[in-house]
């Protein structure tokens, strides 16, 4: 074993005695060559024609779904997600194979008349060739899924590099599709961010989810050669509360939007707004929701809220909340792993990290806005704008302020927590760089457009 080159280490964070892997990361010389592999795979994989790659995706899907309990468990024990919520990751990877499954018929481009004279223009999508593929620990297979399906339904390769604490995930996942794939068409290269500046210095086209930072570095980087990049990044994401909204029913939503894993989603509610005469009222509703928050062993199928990743990630959640004022949570319990009581304060300083940074924990502000405007420009006053969501009986009220929230996405009386993987993804400022993952969107990202211009021969010019 070379001892130059780091140790990839994965642990199960109930129970961080248990290591479920310990490799050495391949470098990136390695990694060069892993792109130059799938390059060299990618003309027959697009040449194989749609219903290769239909039949393939399809055969994906119906192999991840007979794997369901194995992967879900997988997911519980590497990267703490909780059972009910593993097995609806795992449900949704499915989902997302067989929606791309489809993807290889649709049409490639259209057909133009000229301006003038003989002869035809057409409009036609190719694929870029390797996708180099970024991904996070949070859903270790439904995020590798909804980057992959739609670039090898539309021809291209993919290169995966997973986040070191979904590795064993990731290969797990690659084992499925590598059997339904030809060789070199989906590989996993595993490592930590020397693996990942290789691969984006190779692919022909990058996405990326994870930090802020790492994100904008990977889009400069990325842009510098050319390439097309989409960078999907943090958020510090709003819950607008109004007068007039079911308020058990929105503190339901808010709770379950941040405590949820343990708050390690990018979707996650961090910020929470009431509106008028709606805050006391949701103090104590959305107080008492956090303290009923069942937390515990992810293997448990009522946990909703199990460990966080590591050790430090659970120390900034005590850090974020500490000499606040602390209507529930703010505690760690006294059990092996790395968790943290889900946790609402409230008179929270305009400049604390709680309203600028995101912590990615279970741990929320509770801020009082006027009226609609002055909750708006609340929403509006952070660096991020993935997502908002709305809980009002007013229609007419929510429609009024909609468009002036400058997020990518709008939830109205639901969580902030929940993708539609069919419809496009993304947010505005810090939170997204390029253009949108998921759904059509995707298929438009990991294709390049051309036009041609047909002309019969002798024509003039």
């Amino acid at each position: 074993m070379n001892d130059a080159l780091p140790t990839v280490i994965s642990r199960n964070p109930a129970d961080p005695a248990d290591v479920l892997l310990r490799i050495q990361a391949p470098g990136a010389f390695t990694a060069v060559d892993t792109v130059e592999r799938a390059r060299a795979a990618q003309p027959g994989w697009l040449l194989a024609g749609a219903a290769a790659r239909s039949a393939a995706l399809g055969a994906v899907a119906a192999a991840v779904e007979a794997a369901a309990d194995e992967l879900a468990a997988l997911a519980v024990r590497e990267v703490g997600k909780p059972l009910a919520e593993a097995r609806a990751e795992v449900a949704r990877t499915a989902a997302i194979w067989r929606y791309y499954a489809q993807a290889p018929f649709q049409p490639a481009g259209e057909v133009h008349e000229t301006a003038a004279g003989p002869g035809l223009l057409l409009t036609r999508r190719r694929p870029h060739g390797v996708a180099g593929l970024i991904t996070p620990w949070n859903f270790p297979f439904a995020i590798p899924t909804w980057k992959a399906a739609p670039a090898l339904a539309t021809g291209n390769t993919v290169v995966l590099k997973p986040a070191p604490g979904a590795t064993a995930c990731a290969q797990r996942l690659a084992e499925i599709v590598q059997e339904a794939l030809p060789e070199a068409v989906f590989t996993v290269l595993p490592g930590g961010a020397t693996e990942g500046n290789a691969l984006v210095s190779a692919a022909d086209v990058v996405s990326f989810t994870g930090s802020t930072p790492v994100g904008q570095a990977v889009a400069r980087a990325a842009t510098a050669r050319g390439i097309p990049v989409q960078a999907e990044m943090g958020g510090l994401n709003a819950a607008l509360v109004l007068p007039d909204a079911d308020i058990e029913q929105a503190a339901a939503h808010i709770a379950a939007a941040i405590a949820g894993y343990a708050g390690q989603k990018c979707t996650a509610t961090s910020r929470v707004i009431a509106v008028g005469a709606a805050l006391d009222p949701l103090r104590e509703a959305l107080s008492e929701a956090l303290r009923a928050v069942p937390v515990g062993d992810p293997a448990d199928p009522a946990t909703v809220c199990g460990p966080l990743i590591h050790e430090y990630a659970r120390d900034q959640v005590g850090e974020a909340s500490r000499g606040l004022s602390v209507l529930a949570g703010g505690t760690v319990p006294d059990r092996p792993g790395w968790y943290a009581a889900p946790t609402l304060v409230e008179k929270v300083s305009p400049g604390h990290r709680l309203l600028r940074e995101e912590v990615f924990g279970p741990v929320a502000s509770l801020l009082a806005a006027d009226d609609l405007a002055h909750a708006i420009r609340i929403t509006n006053s952070v660096p991020y704008g993935l997502v908002t969501s709305v809980h009002t009986a007013d229609l007419n009220t929510a429609l009024t302020g909609l468009d002036l929230l400058d997020t990518g996405m709008i939830r109205l009386n639901a969580p902030s927590t929940g993708v539609d993987f069919h419809l496009p993804f993304g947010g505005s400022k810090a939170s997204s760089h390029g253009p949108r993952e998921q759904g059509r969107a995707a298929l438009d990202f990991y294709t390049a457009g051309r036009t041609y211009t047909l002309a019969p021969a002798g024509s003039a010019a």
